[in-house]
């Protein structure tokens, strides 16, 4: 890929695009938020997949269980949204992390993806949304290395290159494939999670008062995050990150309205979570700035909880 094909499809998409979504949807309350935006966003985005990845935390027995609920969790939203005639392009994603940077590992999800990719190229690419641990992307990478060519990834992965460490949870978890996918020559765009996305937040008053009685993908989307909060904040105040809308609002970030980013080298992603720097890397977006109000209003807009003015 020549430098000005990686700039030209590193900047914000125009016109109508074809995308996938790599979701570990059961492992927290931000995921259903961000399958939801992009299921909504209908003139500029046709689903074509959707990936269930991998994790694993106390909401899952192991990695592949956190997969299985995950894929479970996907349904459910679909169900919710009004689209299930998406149900059949639902795919199990790796029931582990990628062992070392070499070894794709197996999965419908990954085959699924080398399969779809080989119908694009650099000049029509396209557009992968990861939200979770990395296997499956880095492990269709591995099994067909010239699928670089022919995608943009957009993942919310790792922290801000100024912070002093990486782990954050879906990087911790997947080093050797972050590896990969930070060193393959995809054009990447990162949405990085301290320093960053961690300003995207949203409160239980926004929620009863926005999306409460609003449909039953609002109410459902309100009352798992008020749950979730309440578990471990009842009577005080609190507001939740809801990180992954902000992968899938970059594709919607015409003119920077939504967030902004800046050009830099790729970092390296190392294993004692730190990054590496070599200013002699390829060139990548890393989003620097989002736009808290204008990327909530859009959500809101989208799901049927705003009303256009």
């Amino acid at each position: 890929m020549t430098e000005e094909m990686r700039m030209r499809n590193l900047r914000v998409p125009q016109g109508k695009i074809d995308a996938v979504l790599d979701t570990d949807a059961y492992n927290e309350i931000d995921d259903q938020f961000a399958l939801a935006y992009m299921l909504r966003a209908e003139e500029k985005i046709t689903v074509k997949a959707l990936y269930a990845a991998p994790f694993f935390n106390a909401r899952s027995t192991s990695p592949a269980d956190g997969m299985i609920k995950s894929e479970a969790e996907i349904r459910k939203i679909l169900t919710l949204a009004g689209r299930d005639d998406l149900q059949d392009v639902v795919f199990r994603g790796s029931e582990r992390y990628l062992p070392d940077e070499q070894t794709p590992v197996e999965s419908a999800a990954a085959h699924h993806l080398v399969t779809l990719s080989a119908s694009y190229s650099a000049e029509r690419p396209l557009y992968v949304v990861a939200i979770g641990a990395i296997t499956n992307i880095a492990s269709a990478l591995r099994m067909d290395p010239s699928m670089a060519e022919r995608i943009v990834l957009v993942w919310l992965g790792g922290h801000a290159v100024h912070m002093d460490h990486t782990a954050e949870f879906n990087m911790k978890q997947d080093v050797a494939a972050a590896r990969v996918v930070f060193g393959c020559g995809v054009p990447l765009v990162q949405l990085p999670c301290g320093g960053v996305v961690d300003h995207f937040t949203i409160s239980g008053p926004e929620l009863e008062y926005w999306m409460k009685g609003k449909n039953p993908l609002c109410d459902y989307l309100a009352r798992n995050t008020i749950q979730e909060a309440e578990r471990y904040a009842k009577g005080r105040p609190w507001t939740r990150v809801i990180w992954d809308v902000t992968a899938v609002g970059w594709l919607l970030n015409d003119e920077d309205r939504l967030m902004t980013g800046r050009i830099i080298p790729a970092p390296i992603p190392e294993y004692d979570h730190h990054y590496g720097f070599d200013p002699r890397r390829h060139w990548m977006v890393s989003v620097s700035e989002i736009h808290r109000d204008a990327l909530m209003a859009d959500l809101l807009k989208r799901l049927g909880a705003l009303d256009e003015a």
